[in-house]
């Protein structure tokens, strides 16, 4: 996915987690979606600061990068939001181009599923849309049913038993 598409997906998950944190669709949603487009777009960029140095695709395209960000509001209250970002661009980088990732890096191997797209192809938008829905839909189960996704870091070590 080029950097477009990540963009894209950021703004498009951004207003609508927005909706699933806040979904009374009054000033309080949009407070929320402006809360989140930051660090989720700063996020779905991270990734691909290795194109100026390391391996593109491999050296923060991985899970050991993912952890770091996922553990680093619980530890540290700070960067909220932006291991979503991060996330979304994995699954982007592994649903939507036929390239895939090197998740494991430094092992070699890239992971992707046979659903992607070139990244010039002009269906790229539309596979983008299709993942972003699927990714808001999924992130409003795991809001709902299995953890409030705006838990502070303190709650969050209490409930998983740290």
């Amino acid at each position: 996915m080029n950097k477009r598409g990540h963009v894209l997906n950021a703004i498009l998950l951004a207003i609508g987690l927005g909706y699933v944190l806040e979904p009374s669709g009054d000033i309080e949603t949009f407070i929320v979606i402006a809360q989140l487009s930051i660090p989720i777009t700063l996020g779905a960029l991270f990734p691909d600061v290795d194109t100026d140095f390391g391996k593109h695709r491999k050296t923060l395209h991985n899970l050991p990068i993912l952890a770091i960000f996922v553990i680093w509001p619980i530890v540290f209250n700070n960067l909220h939001y932006v291991w979503i970002g991060i996330l979304t661009h994995y699954i982007l980088d592994l649903a939507g181009s036929k390239r895939g990732i090197a998740l494991f890096y430094p092992y070699k191997k890239e992971y992707n599923l046979p659903i992607g797209v070139p990244v010039s192809s002009s269906k790229a938008d539309i596979v983008t849309v299709i993942i972003t829905v699927a990714e808001v839909a999924l992130f409003a189960v795991v809001h709902w049913y299995i953890i409030p996704l705006d838990t502070a870091g303190a709650e969050i070590t209490t409930v998983v038993g740290l």
